[in-house]
């Protein structure tokens, strides 16, 4: 290999390694680890909190550092609880594992999400905050109710919060219960998006 082509092909692997390096944050991907966050840690660092269907997610390079693989994603929303968002709600996320790449990390047609979405970077690029800890699931019980987990299975998600908010937001009997009991496992829809909502300070 000449002298050129070693001194091209490691500006190459430079740049990959640049941009990975400051994508990191944002990058939700199977096996990524993260500092374990409550629920008003991870409300607080997102900019975004959003409650809607997937409408597309597509795998595509990014625009900027074509070396990249990323997944776009976009919503139809039903609730905006933090943020401007309104009707429709799109980010970008970097994606490095194949299986990502496979299955557009996990994002599909139809499904119904909580987001707690940190600001995109100035490469464009987005990820729920806490990684997975952020991106939620609703989706039916038995009983007929909407039902929400994240990536965690909502493993620590109270942590703290039984002695009050930081933020001074009130804690309802039902939710006080909640923290009080919960460990881990799916919560109510309904009553996580109105914890959101106070921690957020737009009750």
């Amino acid at each position: 290999m000449s002298s050129a082509t070693q001194s091209r092909t490691l500006g190459r692997a430079s740049l990959i390694l640049a941009a990975f390096l400051i994508a990191a944050p944002a990058a939700a991907q199977r096996g990524a680890m993260t500092v374990p966050r409550n629920l008003e840690q991870l409300t607080d660092r997102a900019s975004d909190i959003v409650r809607g269907t997937v409408v597309s997610a597509r795998v595509e390079k990014h625009p900027e550092l074509t070396n990249l693989d990323t997944v776009v994603v976009t919503l139809r929303l039903a609730d905006t609880l933090k943020g401007d968002a309104r009707e429709t709600f799109t980010f970008r996320q970097f994606i490095w594992d194949v299986r990502d790449r496979q299955d557009a990390a996990g994002y599909r047609k139809g499904q119904d999400l909580l987001l707690l979405m940190i600001a995109p970077s100035r490469y464009g690029l987005s990820s729920p905050a806490g990684l997975d800890q952020g991106r939620f699931r609703i989706e039916r019980d038995r009983k007929g109710r909407a039902m929400a987990v994240n990536g965690a299975g909502n493993f620590r998600l109270f942590d703290g919060l039984d002695a009050g908010t930081k933020s001074g937001a009130p804690l309802s009997s039902r939710q006080a219960s909640l923290v009080a009991k919960h460990r881990k496992g799916p919560v109510d829809a309904a009553e996580l998006t109105a914890m959101i909502r106070a921690l957020a300070g737009n009750e």
